[in-house]
């Protein structure tokens, strides 16, 4: 799995967005995209906060919506994918 931090980005509370990356500079897009949402505990918290379904056009990868975000709150967006195999 390829990842890459880009923070902080700030969301409010009432706004729902989805987030997009260009694999391209990291090699690519294979296969097995994941996207994971994370309270600050380290909780994995996806169920409640992404809505919708990770989208693929080429090499980009597209998030769900995140939603409902708790004012305040830190959060972790992860996303995560294949390139050649790793």
């Amino acid at each position: 799995m390829t990842t890459r931090l880009v923070a902080p980005k700030y969301q409010g509370e009432d706004e729902r967005i989805a987030y997009w990356v260009d694999t391209d500079p990291w090699g690519g897009y294979d296969s097995d995209e994941v996207v994971v949402i994370l309270d600050a505990d380290g909780d994995d918290v996806s169920a409640t906060l992404l809505s919708g379904a990770v989208s693929v056009a080429g090499s980009v990868i597209t998030t769900p919506l995140v939603v409902d975000l708790e004012d305040g709150a830190r959060y972790m967006l992860q996303i995560k994918w294949v390139v050649d195999g790793n």
